[in-house]
């Protein structure tokens, strides 16, 4: 598992992160079990396609986000970053769900955090 420091060095990870991808609309593109019914186009159509974005998992102390993979095989958790514990709290009580169950996506503001610390 990679850190920031060593995500950083990693320029061919860096420029493949989708910063609009979500847990869900991952799971609508790449699981079969998904709501297929309203991919309108996102399945994953070819063998190898793979996504890489950002997550946060609520229950993870200290805070942090996880870089993951995720493709039709399965997903794969990359990196940790530590953030800013207000941050996350600010995502689980938008979302409206008790802390620490979940996965969620990050906000616009988290994005931006992230790719400043990235140099992005």
């Amino acid at each position: 598992m990679m850190d920031e420091k060593e995500l950083k060095a990693r320029q061919d990870l860096l420029d493949a992160i989708d910063w609009d991808m979500t847990p869900e609309r991952a799971v609508e593109t790449y699981l079969e079990w998904g709501t297929g019914w309203s991919r309108k186009g996102q399945a994953a159509m070819v063998a190898g396609q793979e996504s890489l974005y950002f997550v946060v998992y609520a229950w993870e102390e200290p805070t942090q986000v996880t870089l993951v993979r995720r493709n039709s095989q399965g997903m794969e958790d990359l990196a940790k970053i530590h953030v800013p514990a207000s941050m996350v709290h600010e995502i689980v009580n938008r979302e409206g769900r008790k802390p620490g169950v979940g996965v969620y996506a990050l906000s616009d503001e988290l994005k931006q955090w992230l790719m400043r610390r990235l140099g992005l």
